[in-house]
């Protein structure tokens, strides 16, 4: 490209332009004269550079490179750039990127750079994006490892199951030992198929149900030709945009751990199918076991729907009653006759009654024995429409029943008693015991009918 001569002011400009930095050094490499145009270049100080040598403004890692740049080979030589640090007060090296032309004008050279400190902070960027990626690789190698070793030694059969095709994509070796045949690999197989055609149906609604709670459910199956039933636990869980199963066979003769002898064996079940529900709680109050008498009170058809949930949550005064039951568990460790109502799973509120005890060890827990007094209360409100209890019977009412229901019954005890001393001291005068009373004898009448005092003639002549 042929140009005519140009003036100082333009080739300033164009030096300006191209660069961020620009030298003219003397023939021996002494600088004489700085143009700076970005400011962060400032730091270096490149003002003082005039009259030293340029080499001596450099790291000493880069001094190779400007003798290079400034020998008679790179002059003659195409245009060629090398990156050089400049060292700063601070402490942190400068990196520029030089290229080195020889003028016209008495052996002088001019010297272009370009600030590299955004590509050098990129490149930082990257060398430590790439370290935490190698980082976080190795950590995921390592838990990968520890996860097989114990997918693998589990004693329980351990399979995952893909949620869309129902296959089997892992198992281990536990599993694979129960298998009728164990030539045939579990993995790939439709998950049903490894269970018996009778189980089937309860398995594909578990998964379903799994899926639906976010909690572990569980039933009762058999695998594909085991002699015994097995319980299968099925957790849901979310993988690579899609729902994934971890499902657990433990065979039900070995489920509970070793061998109970036989009368721990007949006092479990016994706790198991108790008239009275039974309700464990681990020390923050959520379910850990429950029995199947507090099933059917709450309308619960598996353990799995309370498991995990707050006891709390099925009181109907919820976080006050929780509050004085565990306020008295910590300080007496036990508590009798406690009144008051659960909430069922229909929404239906049962009266009942709570014993409970603290169970301290390593861990605490709680144990809730909760009775339904739903028909005793029918059968306490009828003994006390008859009379035939005292103020003592009526305060056990308190909690059991509201109080303007309590009050009428006061009113109607009260009554009785009266009709019945003023009978007494009158020697069963009709008249005179309403006289005393300020009743008439009609009114006598029909209270003595409503209290279930009047014999038969009585009663119908008052009608």
């Amino acid at each position: 490209m042929k140009i005519d001569a140009i003036t100082p002011e333009t080739l300033s400009r164009i030096v300006g332009a191209s660069s961020d930095l620009a030298l003219v050094l003397d023939p021996q490499g002494v600088v004489v004269d700085v143009s700076v145009r970005k400011s962060e270049l400032l730091a270096l100080g490149c003002e003082a550079w005039v009259g030293r040598p340029w080499i001596d403004t450099v790291t000493s890692e880069s001094r190779g490179k400007v003798q290079e740049l400034l020998s008679p080979e790179a002059l003659a030589g195409d245009l060629r750039w090398r990156q050089v640090n400049h060292a700063t007060a601070q402490g942190v090296d400068v990196p520029v990127q030089y290229a080195v032309m020889a003028l016209d004008t008495g052996g002088q050279l001019l010297v272009l750079g370009r600030d590299m400190e955004i590509i050098a902070a990129l490149q930082r960027r990257l060398v430590e994006t790439q370290q935490s990626m190698e980082k976080d690789y190795l950590r995921l190698r390592q838990t990968e490892a520890r996860y097989r070793v114990l997918f693998e030694t589990s004693g329980e059969a351990v399979m995952l199951v893909d949620g869309v095709s129902l296959r089997v994509t892992e198992a281990n070796a536990s599993a694979q030992a129960i298998a009728k045949d164990t030539t045939r690999k579990l993995v790939g197989r439709d998950v049903l198929d490894c269970f018996e055609l009778a189980s089937r149906d309860d398995l594909l609604s578990l998964l379903r149900m799994a899926q639906a709670t976010g909690r572990i459910e569980m039933c009762r199956a058999r695998f594909q030709g085991a002699a015994l039933d097995c319980t299968a636990a099925v957790s849901a869980f979310r993988q690579d945009g899609g729902v994934q199963y971890l499902l657990r066979v433990v065979p039900r003769d070995s489920s509970s751990g070793p061998a109970l002898p036989r009368h721990q064996a007949l006092f479990s079940e016994a706790m198991e199918h108790a008239p009275d529900g039974l309700v464990l709680t681990d020390r923050t109050g959520q379910i850990r076991f429950a029995n199947s008498e507090i099933l059917s009170m709450l309308g619960a058809t598996a353990p799995s729907q309370l498991h995990g949930l707050p006891l709390e949550g099925f009181l109907v005064r919820g976080g006050v009653d929780w509050g004085v039951l565990l306020t008295h568990l910590k300080a007496h460790t036990v508590v009798r006759g406690f009144a008051t109502e659960l909430r069922a799973l229909a929404g239906l509120a049962i009266a009942v009654e709570i014993a409970a005890l603290a169970l301290v060890g390593e861990e605490t827990y709680y144990a809730f024995y909760i009775r339904d007094v739903m028909r005793r209360r029918s059968a306490d409100t009828s003994l006390s429409s008859g009379m035939a209890g005292s103020v003592a019977e009526l305060s056990r009412l308190v909690g059991r029943m509201p109080m303007k229901d309590i009050v009428g019954e006061t009113i109607d005890m009260i009554e009785k008693m009266c009709i019945q001393s003023a009978l007494e001291l009158t020697g069963n005068n009709r008249a005179s015991a309403a006289e005393m009373l300020g009743l008439s004898r009609q009114s006598l009448y029909v209270k003595l009918r409503r209290f279930g005092m009047a014999s038969e003639p009585e009663a119908h002549h008052s009608l």
